[in-house]
């Protein structure tokens, strides 16, 4: 497999409309199932300054993606989170991590961010092992978080603080 990682482009959008037509792409993460290509083509070419969209190709299609989106206050411009999803044929092939890791260096290296959160379903244990693999803690449960399969659903707060921070 060649995987590349790269910045998506607004004609990425039928790429990554395609991801969220699966449903276990759809049900891990905070998106509404079903939606059209025009409100992804609408998403990746509105995007802001503070946002940054990452996707993963492998053998020239679209497989993964990855959100990163600093705060827009300025008393936590230090901080960014993200949501990430993998298609579900390439599930278990090494995507969600090269995806993670990237957006991490992006963000430690790159960006100056000190702080990374996100929120992942309180049943989603292999994406919680994932995420803790590259440094991340539970932080606390959000009861009744999000709407999910006709039910509110828990969801886990985590985070990752930059364990070599930027210096003058």
């Amino acid at each position: 497999m060649n995987l590349v990682i790269r910045h998506a482009e607004p004609d990425d959008y039928l790429g990554v409309a395609r991801i969220y037509e699966y449903p276990l792409a759809a049900a891990g993460t905070f998106q509404i199932p079903l939606q059209s290509t025009e409100v992804w083509k609408k998403r990746l070419a509105g995007m802001g300054p503070l946002d940054r969209v990452l996707v993963a190709v492998a053998d020239g299609e679209i497989v993964g993606n990855l959100g990163l989106h600093q705060a827009p206050h300025a008393r936590r411009a230090h901080v960014a989170h993200f949501g990430i999803a993998v298609r579900d044929d390439w599930h278990g092939k090494g995507i969600g991590k090269t995806l993670l890791r990237s957006a991490v260096d992006l963000a430690d290296n790159w960006l100056g961010l000190i702080r990374l959160e996100l929120t992942v379903w309180t049943d989603n244990t292999v994406a919680q092992r994932l995420y803790a693999s590259e440094g991340f803690v539970a932080e606390g449960t959000h009861r009744a978080y999000a709407l999910r399969h006709g039910r509110y659903t828990d969801a886990l707060a985590m985070a990752r603080l930059n364990p070599t921070p930027p210096r003058l």
